[in-house]
Protein backbone atom coordinates (compact mmCIF):
# COMPACT_ATOMS: atom_id res chain seq x y z
CA UNK A 1 0.00 0.00 0.00
CA UNK A 2 3.03 2.35 0.00
CA UNK A 3 2.32 3.88 -3.57
CA UNK A 4 -1.39 4.38 -2.68
CA UNK A 5 -0.18 5.86 1.12
CA UNK A 6 1.81 8.31 -1.03
CA UNK A 7 -0.83 9.61 -2.97
CA UNK A 8 -2.36 11.24 0.07
CA UNK A 9 1.27 12.61 0.92
CA UNK A 10 1.05 14.27 -2.65
CA UNK A 11 -2.14 15.24 -2.45
CA UNK A 12 -1.27 17.15 0.72
CA UNK A 13 2.24 18.85 -0.65
CA UNK A 14 -0.29 19.98 -3.63
CA UNK A 15 -2.47 21.79 -1.14
CA UNK A 16 0.74 23.18 0.63
CA UNK A 17 1.85 24.89 -3.11
CA UNK A 18 -2.07 26.35 -3.55
CA UNK A 19 -2.84 28.59 -0.51
CA UNK A 20 -0.08 30.93 -1.91
CA UNK A 21 -1.68 31.24 -4.98
CA UNK A 22 -3.23 35.17 -4.97
CA UNK A 23 -6.66 33.79 -6.06
CA UNK A 24 -6.85 32.21 -2.96
CA UNK A 25 -4.99 34.51 -0.42
CA UNK A 26 -8.15 36.11 1.54
CA UNK A 27 -9.86 32.46 1.67
CA UNK A 28 -6.35 31.58 3.41
CA UNK A 29 -5.85 34.50 5.61
CA UNK A 30 -9.03 33.92 7.06
CA UNK A 31 -8.66 30.55 8.95
CA UNK A 32 -4.89 31.09 9.29
CA UNK A 33 -5.69 34.39 11.42
CA UNK A 34 -8.11 32.38 13.52
CA UNK A 35 -5.74 29.76 13.86
CA UNK A 36 -3.24 31.43 14.90
CA UNK A 37 -4.99 33.26 17.82
CA UNK A 38 -6.48 29.61 18.65
CA UNK A 39 -2.78 28.45 19.19
CA UNK A 40 -1.64 31.14 21.07
CA UNK A 41 -4.19 31.41 23.33
CA UNK A 42 -4.20 27.34 24.23
CA UNK A 43 -0.22 27.07 23.88
CA UNK A 44 -0.12 29.64 26.74
CA UNK A 45 -2.70 27.41 28.82
CA UNK A 46 -0.41 24.28 27.82
CA UNK A 47 2.87 25.92 29.38
CA UNK A 48 0.83 27.15 32.77
CA UNK A 49 -0.17 23.48 33.35
CA UNK A 50 2.07 21.07 31.00
CA UNK A 51 4.04 19.90 34.43
CA UNK A 52 0.21 19.28 36.34
CA UNK A 53 -0.73 17.15 33.50
CA UNK A 54 2.03 15.43 33.37
CA UNK A 55 1.70 14.74 36.61
CA UNK A 56 -1.35 13.38 36.17
CA UNK A 57 -0.40 10.76 33.41
CA UNK A 58 2.76 9.44 35.01
CA UNK A 59 2.15 6.07 36.99
CA UNK A 60 3.02 6.63 40.81
CA UNK A 61 6.32 4.07 41.19
CA UNK A 62 7.62 2.39 44.60
CA UNK A 63 10.85 3.73 45.40
CA UNK A 64 12.69 0.18 44.82
CA UNK A 65 11.60 1.18 40.48
CA UNK A 66 12.17 5.05 40.55
CA UNK A 67 14.49 4.42 38.27
CA UNK A 68 11.84 3.86 35.61
CA UNK A 69 10.80 7.25 35.86
CA UNK A 70 13.69 8.35 33.30
CA UNK A 71 12.27 5.48 30.72
CA UNK A 72 8.71 6.49 31.33
CA UNK A 73 9.19 9.99 31.13
CA UNK A 74 9.93 10.59 27.56
CA UNK A 75 6.79 8.50 26.76
CA UNK A 76 4.11 10.20 28.54
CA UNK A 77 5.82 13.68 27.40
CA UNK A 78 4.93 12.54 23.78
CA UNK A 79 1.45 10.87 24.91
CA UNK A 80 0.78 14.62 27.08
CA UNK A 81 1.93 16.15 23.28
CA UNK A 82 -0.16 13.83 21.12
CA UNK A 83 -3.24 14.86 23.29
CA UNK A 84 -2.70 18.62 23.58
CA UNK A 85 -2.09 18.75 19.22
CA UNK A 86 -5.12 17.03 19.11
CA UNK A 87 -6.75 18.91 21.44
CA UNK A 88 -5.77 22.49 19.66
CA UNK A 89 -6.66 20.91 16.34
CA UNK A 90 -10.42 19.84 17.22
CA UNK A 91 -10.89 23.41 18.79
CA UNK A 92 -9.51 24.90 15.92
CA UNK A 93 -11.32 23.24 13.32
CA UNK A 94 -14.68 23.86 14.96
CA UNK A 95 -14.07 27.47 14.91
CA UNK A 96 -12.68 27.85 11.62
CA UNK A 97 -15.13 25.13 9.89
CA UNK A 98 -16.97 28.11 7.86
CA UNK A 99 -14.14 29.23 6.76
CA UNK A 100 -12.58 26.10 5.18
CA UNK A 101 -15.81 25.25 3.56
CA UNK A 102 -15.58 28.22 1.42
CA UNK A 103 -11.67 27.87 1.49
CA UNK A 104 -11.91 23.90 -0.09
CA UNK A 105 -15.03 25.53 -2.43
CA UNK A 106 -12.79 28.16 -3.59
CA UNK A 107 -9.99 25.43 -4.26
CA UNK A 108 -12.01 23.27 -6.15
CA UNK A 109 -13.44 25.87 -8.58
CA UNK A 110 -9.43 26.79 -9.16
CA UNK A 111 -8.38 22.80 -10.07
CA UNK A 112 -11.72 22.21 -12.07
CA UNK A 113 -13.85 25.40 -13.07
CA UNK A 114 -16.30 22.85 -14.89
CA UNK A 115 -17.07 21.41 -11.12
CA UNK A 116 -20.42 21.06 -9.56
CA UNK A 117 -19.91 22.08 -6.17
CA UNK A 118 -22.27 25.41 -5.71
CA UNK A 119 -21.10 28.73 -6.18
CA UNK A 120 -20.91 30.25 -2.65
CA UNK A 121 -22.10 33.91 -2.15
CA UNK A 122 -20.53 36.22 0.65
CA UNK A 123 -24.06 37.24 0.97
CA UNK A 124 -24.96 33.76 2.20
CA UNK A 125 -22.29 33.20 4.65
CA UNK A 126 -24.44 33.74 7.41
CA UNK A 127 -26.87 31.35 6.90
CA UNK A 128 -23.91 29.34 6.08
CA UNK A 129 -22.63 29.45 9.47
CA UNK A 130 -25.23 27.42 11.39
CA UNK A 131 -24.93 24.54 8.75
CA UNK A 132 -21.31 24.26 8.77
CA UNK A 133 -21.57 24.24 13.24
CA UNK A 134 -24.14 21.54 13.01
CA UNK A 135 -21.69 19.71 10.90
CA UNK A 136 -18.59 19.66 12.93
CA UNK A 137 -21.12 18.52 15.95
CA UNK A 138 -21.44 15.58 14.05
CA UNK A 139 -17.38 15.65 13.56
CA UNK A 140 -17.62 15.33 17.30
CA UNK A 141 -20.21 13.25 18.52
CA UNK A 142 -17.56 11.00 16.37
CA UNK A 143 -14.41 11.74 17.75
CA UNK A 144 -15.93 12.27 21.49
CA UNK A 145 -16.70 8.98 22.29
CA UNK A 146 -13.42 7.16 20.99
CA UNK A 147 -11.23 9.99 22.50
CA UNK A 148 -12.83 9.91 26.04
CA UNK A 149 -12.26 6.11 25.49
CA UNK A 150 -8.20 6.82 24.69
CA UNK A 151 -8.18 9.16 27.51
CA UNK A 152 -9.06 6.57 30.23
CA UNK A 153 -6.44 4.08 28.41
CA UNK A 154 -4.07 6.93 29.13
CA UNK A 155 -4.56 7.05 32.75
CA UNK A 156 -4.81 3.18 33.73
CA UNK A 157 -1.13 2.25 34.80
CA UNK A 158 0.88 -0.15 32.36
CA UNK A 159 -2.47 -0.02 29.64
CA UNK A 160 -1.75 3.35 29.39
CA UNK A 161 1.88 2.57 27.47
CA UNK A 162 0.20 1.33 24.67
CA UNK A 163 -2.01 4.72 24.36
CA UNK A 164 0.69 6.81 22.73
CA UNK A 165 0.13 4.67 19.29
CA UNK A 166 -3.11 4.05 19.18
CA UNK A 167 -3.17 8.41 20.02
CA UNK A 168 -1.24 8.31 17.02
CA UNK A 169 -3.22 6.34 14.62
CA UNK A 170 -6.70 7.66 15.49
CA UNK A 171 -5.02 11.36 15.15
CA UNK A 172 -4.09 10.26 11.77
CA UNK A 173 -7.61 8.78 11.05
CA UNK A 174 -9.05 12.23 12.62
CA UNK A 175 -7.30 14.40 10.49
CA UNK A 176 -8.10 12.65 7.32
CA UNK A 177 -11.90 12.69 8.60
CA UNK A 178 -11.81 16.49 9.16
CA UNK A 179 -10.31 17.82 6.40
CA UNK A 180 -11.68 15.25 3.66
CA UNK A 181 -15.10 16.17 5.08
CA UNK A 182 -14.77 19.96 3.33
CA UNK A 183 -15.23 18.80 -0.09
CA UNK A 184 -17.62 16.41 1.20
CA UNK A 185 -19.99 18.73 2.43
CA UNK A 186 -19.50 21.17 -0.64
CA UNK A 187 -20.98 17.95 -2.48
CA UNK A 188 -24.02 17.61 0.20
CA UNK A 189 -23.02 14.57 1.21
CA UNK A 190 -24.30 13.50 4.32
CA UNK A 191 -22.13 12.35 7.19
CA UNK A 192 -22.53 8.63 6.47
CA UNK A 193 -21.92 8.78 3.19
CA UNK A 194 -18.75 10.96 3.45
CA UNK A 195 -17.20 8.27 6.04
CA UNK A 196 -18.09 6.15 3.36
CA UNK A 197 -16.15 7.94 0.54
CA UNK A 198 -13.32 8.07 2.43
CA UNK A 199 -13.20 4.55 4.15
CA UNK A 200 -13.29 3.49 0.72
CA UNK A 201 -9.80 5.60 0.23
CA UNK A 202 -8.21 4.11 3.85
CA UNK A 203 -4.83 4.28 2.23
CA UNK A 204 -5.00 7.54 0.36
CA UNK A 205 -6.72 9.44 3.21
CA UNK A 206 -4.18 7.85 6.05
CA UNK A 207 -1.89 9.67 3.51
CA UNK A 208 -3.38 13.07 3.81
CA UNK A 209 -4.10 12.42 7.45
CA UNK A 210 -0.46 10.89 8.02
CA UNK A 211 0.88 14.04 6.56
CA UNK A 212 -1.32 16.21 8.20
CA UNK A 213 -0.60 15.26 11.82
CA UNK A 214 3.14 15.08 11.32
CA UNK A 215 2.87 18.57 9.91
CA UNK A 216 0.83 19.81 13.23
CA UNK A 217 4.14 18.95 15.22
CA UNK A 218 6.37 21.18 13.63
CA UNK A 219 6.71 24.69 15.61
CA UNK A 220 5.67 27.33 13.38
CA UNK A 221 4.88 25.63 10.35
CA UNK A 222 1.50 24.26 12.01
CA UNK A 223 0.19 27.50 11.82
CA UNK A 224 -0.22 26.73 7.84
CA UNK A 225 -1.31 23.70 8.60
CA UNK A 226 -5.35 23.49 8.28
CA UNK A 227 -5.37 25.37 5.03
CA UNK A 228 -2.66 23.16 3.70
CA UNK A 229 -4.81 20.21 4.65
CA UNK A 230 -8.24 21.50 3.15
CA UNK A 231 -6.71 22.70 -0.21
CA UNK A 232 -4.54 19.14 0.15
CA UNK A 233 -7.42 17.22 1.32
CA UNK A 234 -9.68 18.81 -2.18
CA UNK A 235 -7.10 18.17 -4.35
CA UNK A 236 -7.63 14.60 -3.22
CA UNK A 237 -11.50 14.45 -3.91
CA UNK A 238 -10.82 16.42 -7.23
CA UNK A 239 -8.45 13.61 -8.40
CA UNK A 240 -10.77 10.71 -7.05
CA UNK A 241 -13.74 12.60 -8.84
CA UNK A 242 -12.06 12.94 -11.88
CA UNK A 243 -10.97 9.25 -12.35
CA UNK A 244 -14.34 7.86 -11.52
CA UNK A 245 -15.44 10.11 -14.45
CA UNK A 246 -12.94 8.62 -16.53
CA UNK A 247 -14.42 5.37 -15.35
CA UNK A 248 -18.11 5.99 -16.69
Amino acid sequence: MPSVFGVGVSCWIAGLRLIFRPELRLFVLLPLSLNILVFSGLLYLSIQQFEHWLAILMPSLPDWLLFLEYLLWPIFVLLLLVIVFFTFTLVANFLAAPFNGLLSERVERLLDPQASVPEFQWAEFVAVVPHSMAREWQKLSYFIPRVLGLLLLSVIPVVNLVATPLWLIFGVWMMAVQYLDYPADNHRLNWGETLAWIRARRWKSFGLGGTTYAALLVPGFNLLVMPAAVAGATVLWVQEQQQSDKAE
